[in-house]
């Protein structure tokens, strides 16, 4: 299987020490490297992990966790006590290491050797022993950590392990992630809003504001044959009515400026290192159209914003930074999965007892990679929102049924809260005048609970949505961030719920107080 990450590495370290001889930690050092070109050429591993040997001593610890700092293709480490490790030697190591951390409980054989088992094998197999001294340690000193207990050559231990190893690449990207606003957020919206300057402290991602009078100059300097090129891929990838082939027509003039507007947007990107980005209605460049000067987007750029999404960059509508950041990195995440992911908001409801649920869309900017239709259909029609109410060029589809989840991160203040919900994408009814992209799911366990769940934790409109992510994923992002989550799952009751959102409220208070 081709690494899909191949600029990243994960470091696997293998505690042992030097009291049963250096012969032992030779042996100790052979099972190390066969268990990692195991895992690697297991197909299952998405990231190189490479071998870095023994750890004997608190200098050769410490001098592994500082490489791995100042490594950047290293992303994360694995640990794993081949034999008895002194933990003590691991201390000053641990407090010096800011990458990832996973503790693998697992050892090289698969099961006792009961005939031959003797004192050298009991002596040199000490997992179950200097896993625990090791796992003491990282609880003494607060260390944040996954822990995978399975034998290494079993499929379930590695999937574990691959999907620490995607939440590594996906933080990883994140660290130099920045986010371009062109414009502002939407007036007077709070959720959407938030400390910047913790964000980049806390999650580590950069977020600029840049005036959309900046990204007109870029659109200044498309050229028509550029536009020209573009306006015929969209001719190509996607089902279309005949009349928007002319480009001189009205229709056709739409997706054309769709075209200029997307090559603006990705000229600027590129040139700023950007990995997101954020619009607004409200703010699309010179206001007139109808001026001989004009110089901006007909209307939102929703065309572009799809495209975008699904090549892999963060998209946050209205100004929605944090949702752009978090898309980003959940596109990140599942780069070589299947299904696909995309923003999404909450848009309206449907009461239908047992199977209520969410239609979830936007005015334009949904991802086609969860769509249903292998080809969606580009269309033309009318927006009358902003301060541009125009016809606009767009995507529509409808997404995939399956289940999935739905993340958010709201900004409570004193910390950061990462919500979680499970959802089931269901089938829905045509749209006939309401011609977006567009999903209907049920949160789970069930609408009620769902929502009412959701809506209690302070969660956003928008959300970030994926087929391929599991809960564990955001459990391994939320505990290599130190932040705060809440998970909405098919056993969730609202008291239990609201339960969690009162000690977690009293913990986090406390953890402040006491730094």
């Amino acid at each position: 299987m081709k690494k899909v990450f191949e600029n990243y590495e994960i470091w696997w370290v293998t505690g042992a020490q030097l009291l049963y001889g250096g012969d032992a930690v030779v042996q100790v050092d052979g099972h190390s490297k066969e268990m990692v070109d195991g895992l690697n050429n297991s197909g299952n591993i998405p990231v190189k992990i490479v071998y870095k040997g023994t750890a004997n001593s608190s200098k050769e610890v410490e001098a592994v966790m500082k490489a791995a700092n100042n490594d950047e293709k290293c992303i994360g480490i694995i640990t794993w006590m081949h034999t008895f490790s002194p933990a003590k030697m691991w201390i000053h190591g641990l407090q010096q290491l800011k990458k990832p951390l996973l503790h693998f409980h697992t050892q090289y054989n698969a099961e006792i050797p009961w005939n031959e088992i003797d004192m050298d094998f009991m002596n040199l197999n000490q997992s179950a022993h200097g896993d625990r001294e090791f796992g003491h340690i990282c609880a003494r000193l607060r260390i944040p950590r996954k822990v995978v207990v399975g034998h290494w050559k079993e499929e379930k231990a590695q999937q574990h392990i691959a999907v620490w190893a995607r939440v590594c690449a996906g933080w990883a990207d994140a660290q130099d992630m920045l986010i371009l606003r062109f414009g502002d957020q939407m007036n007077n919206v709070a959720v959407t809003d938030g400390d910047k300057v913790s964000a980049e402290q806390v999650l580590g991602y950069h977020v600029d504001y840049c005036p959309v009078s900046e990204l007109m100059e870029h659109w200044k300097e498309v050229t028509d044959e550029q536009a020209d090129q573009l306006f015929d891929t969209y001719l190509k990838e996607y089902d279309h009515a005949a009349e928007l082939e002319d480009k001189n027509s009205e229709l056709g003039k739409k997706v054309w400026n769709a075209a200029k507007a997307e090559l603006a947007l990705r000229s600027i990107l590129t040139e700023k290192g950007a990995k997101g980005f954020t619009t607004n209605f409200d703010d699309l460049g010179t206001q007139d159209i109808n001026d001989p000067k004009f110089v901006g987007f007909d209307q939102i750029p929703g065309l572009a914003s799809q495209r975008l999404m699904a090549e892999g960059y963060g998209f946050g509508a209205e100004g929605d930074w944090k949702s752009a950041a978090l898309y980003r990195t959940v596109w990140f995440m599942t780069q070589g999965l299947p299904t696909g992911c995309s923003f999404l908001e909450d848009y309206t409801l449907n009461f239908d007892g047992e199977k209520s649920a969410i239609l979830q869309s936007h005015m334009l900017e949904v991802c086609p990679l969860i769509a249903a239709e292998k080809r969606p259909k580009l269309e033309v029609h009318f927006l009358g929102i902003g301060i541009r109410k125009e016809q606009t060029a767009r995507l529509v589809f409808t997404s995939k049924e399956g289940p999935g989840v739905t993340a958010t991160v709201v900004d409570m203040g004193n910390r950061f809260r990462l919500i979680v919900n499970d959802v089931e994408c269901i089938k829905p009814k045509p749209l006939p005048k309401l011609p977006v992209a567009s999903a209907l799911w049920i949160p789970q366990p069930n609408f009620e609970i769902g929502a009412g769940s959701w809506i209690l934790a302070g969660g956003t409109h928008h959300s970030c949505f994926s087929y391929d992510i599991t809960p564990e994923y955001w459990q391994d992002y939320a505990e290599i961030a130190g932040i705060e989550m809440i998970h909405i799952d098919k056993n969730a009751t609202m008291e239990g719920i609201k339960q969690q959102l009162r000690v977690n409220e009293v913990y986090y208070m406390l953890n402040k107080a006491l730094k």
